[in-house]
């Protein structure tokens, strides 16, 4: 099911690692890759929408056998072309489905990535497809944002997240389908290009569902890389489930 095709194409990796999101802060990178090899351990991890690299790299930099999985090349090959990259197994196709040889002790999905899959059932697929590759016992980690549908006023459909002097942006909410389109307006010079892409947006109790469905129970909860509590006024969540041993 390619249901993220449209993503991330040449345009988009060329640009992708010129973010100045948070997530290409280097405290952040390193509370990630941190967090991951302690659960890893000695086991090999599978990250699922690797894109150019972010975590792969530094996480493989750690020892740890890291194999990707990504429907985008023009993103991979962003990766292949940074040092390290050709010791990252990649394999071409949509996460949810595709199989790579092999077991894992860790499979993770950052940055919001399970939102990436626009249906329900391909997110249930998604966590079917983790489970197969997990060893007993593993473990996936999901990061992913809460819909901030309380600063939705009734009627609406739209709210700004982001107002910079270089970018602006907008999300785009279907709530009767969990629908979210996000626009995106970045100053380049005297330019202002425009993106967008489509989403579903998912809330934590319903992952916790799509993991029991999988086979696997939810062990942690935190609302950052730092294990900070996740509480109601959490902005988003750092999930952990983990595979039956039995």
């Amino acid at each position: 099911m390619d249901e993220h095709a449209g993503f991330f194409g040449e345009h988009d990796a060329e640009l992708y690692d010129r973010s100045t999101g948070e997530e290409f802060d280097a405290g952040v990178i390193e509370a990630t890759v941190e967090f991951l090899a302690g659960l890893a351990g000695d086991g090999r991890a599978l990250e699922l929408g690797v894109g150019t690299g972010r975590i792969a790299l530094p996480l493989a930099g750690r020892g740890i056998a890291v194999h990707g999985i990504d429907l985008s090349q023009p993103m991979v090959d962003q990766l292949r072309a940074k040092r390290g990259g050709d010791a990252i197994q990649i394999t071409i196709g949509d996460f949810s489905t595709v199989r790579v040889d092999g077991s894992f002790s860790l499979a993770y999905l950052v940055y919001n990535t399970i939102e990436n899959l626009t249906t329900q059932d391909g997110q249930v697929a998604c966590f079917e497809n983790v489970a197969r590759h997990l060893a007993p016992g593993g473990r996936f980690v999901i990061e992913c944002a809460i819909p901030d549908l309380r600063r939705l006023p009734h009627g609406e459909t739209s709210n700004v997240f982001d107002l910079g002097p270089s970018h602006w942006g907008i999300d785009e909410y279907d709530v009767a389908t969990q629908g979210l389109i996000s626009h995106h307006f970045t100053r380049v010079g005297d330019e202002i290009e425009y993106s967008s892409g489509p989403f579903r947006y998912v809330w934590p109790s319903e992952l916790d569902l799509m993991a029991r469905i999988a086979g696997m129970r939810l062990v942690e909860r935190w609302s950052g890389w730092l294990r900070e509590p996740f509480t109601s006024e959490s902005r988003k969540h750092i999930s952990v489930w983990r595979k039956s041993s039995a």
